[in-house]
């Protein structure tokens, strides 16, 4: 099938020295790399099949004492307070 695309010139002038080492056509050259893309892509996992890691701490719940709505005991617990400002 005869079609019209537009490939940047150097990618082309590579296509051209491939084709012109290895005794083959241009469209011949393009096609097995059209190919080697398709089969790539289709070998890839979906972005779907992947799953988050889970994480089960060996105690649940929280620490005794720690109050979630105490802001600056938070801060104290996650090490925030000992940022220096600038």
């Amino acid at each position: 099938m005869r079609t019209t695309v537009n490939i940047d010139e150097r990618l082309l002038a590579e296509a051209k020295l491939i084709a012109v080492r290895e005794h083959r056509t241009i469209g011949s050259v393009l096609e097995d790399a059209l190919r080697a893309l398709i089969d790539q892509q289709n070998k890839e996992p979906s972005p779907t099949s992947y799953g988050l890691p889970s994480y089960t701490p060996s105690v649940s719940g929280l620490r005794t004492g720690v109050d979630l709505e105490d802001k600056d005991q938070m801060a104290d617990l996650l090490g925030d307070n000992e940022l220096k400002a600038p």
